[in-house]
């Protein structure tokens, strides 16, 4: 399965559009209603495509699971590609709280050899990598020949949370937006393929999510005091999102808008367009017969299994 090159799209300017839904043109993120998107609001805004996404059919679930295996197979060859191709592949997962980034992450990963495919989700900087360059920590962990790595949440952190919620100063936001697109350049021009991705959930379906969380004692963890904080301030995260996509989204490193409404069809649609980035070809190594095994020697005489520590066998 060989993929297409994108075209960035441009504006009147020049300069690239930001993408929405199938890379087009997006239109504004993030004001509320019950309108469609195209909603005309005072001042001449119009509705966010996170409060009318149209990508909202549900996906049965037979229609999923024999989507996934056949894309499985298709990033395991993607991965084979690359690692004979001696590429090195970054893929950034950034998008509202509880918008479906992880649970994509992890069925791109699932059938990956996880020694050249690996996922980085840091956490808060510590006070020593605070008085580092910005993006050092990040350079720490980008992929050597052959290996992808995908960034749950990455140096965009800067552009969102810490923006929005007062963890850095306007001038160090500033300089972010002017040096993210030369950090990104320089990454490319080193033989680095950028590929960005904006998980959009609307402002009703992630409180869904946020009450499903609080439900599910084993899920609670993802709900954090940060996260309930950003529902107070949407609107705030939309205006970050909007000056990010325009001071970032570039031809060398454009952002790609998954539709997350319905995270079932959001996975197989981000899956299928991250295949679509690459010429891959299937390198598979093919299947190889076992050969048998040797007899075993008439002289190793096994320990008593009473000797050893064994787990208890408590299913019934």
């Amino acid at each position: 399965m060989a993929g297409k090159s994108h075209k960035s799209h441009k504006t009147t300017s020049g300069k690239p559009a930001r993408p929405g839904k199938s890379g087009k043109p997006n239109e504004h993120d993030g004001y509320r209603g019950n309108g469609q998107a195209g909603d005309a609001l005072p001042g001449g805004r119009t509705r966010s495509a996170e409060d009318a996404p149209s990508a909202t059919a549900k996906v049965p679930t037979r229609v999923y699971e024999k989507e996934l295996a056949r894309l499985e197979v298709e990033m395991v060859k993607l991965q084979e590609w690359v690692r004979a191709s001696k590429l090195k592949v970054v893929v950034l997962f950034e998008g509202r709280d509880a918008a479906g980034k992880g649970g994509a992450i992890q069925r791109i990963t699932e059938s990956l050899n996880p020694r050249f495919a690996r996922v980085v989700a840091l956490g808060t900087p510590t006070e020593r990598e605070k008085t580092q360059w910005y993006f050092q920590r990040y350079v720490a962990h980008l992929p050597a020949a052959g290996e992808i790595v995908l960034f749950d949440r990455s140096w965009y952190n800067r552009a969102g949370v810490e923006h929005v919620m007062g963890f850095c100063t306007d001038e160090e936001y500033q300089d972010f937006l002017r040096t993210a697109p030369e950090f990104e350049r320089m990454l490319v021009r080193s033989g680095t393929t950028v590929i960005k991705y904006w998980f959009s959930v609307s402002d009703t379906e992630q409180e869904r999510r946020f009450a499903s969380r609080l439900a599910d004692p084993t899920r609670r963890w993802k709900l954090s005091p940060m996260d309930l904080e950003s529902r107070a301030r949407w609107e705030d995260y939309s205006k970050a999102k909007d000056a990010m996509f325009a001071a970032t989204d570039m031809a060398e490193a454009p952002w790609w808008v998954v539709e997350a409404e319905v995270k079932k069809r959001a996975r197989l649609n981000i899956i299928h367009h991250l295949l679509s980035q690459f010429p891959y070809e299937d390198l598979t190594p093919p299947a190889q017969d076992l050969p048998p095994r040797p007899p075993i020697s008439r002289d190793y005489i096994r320990p008593p299994k009473s000797n050893q520590h064994i787990i208890p066998d408590v299913i019934p």
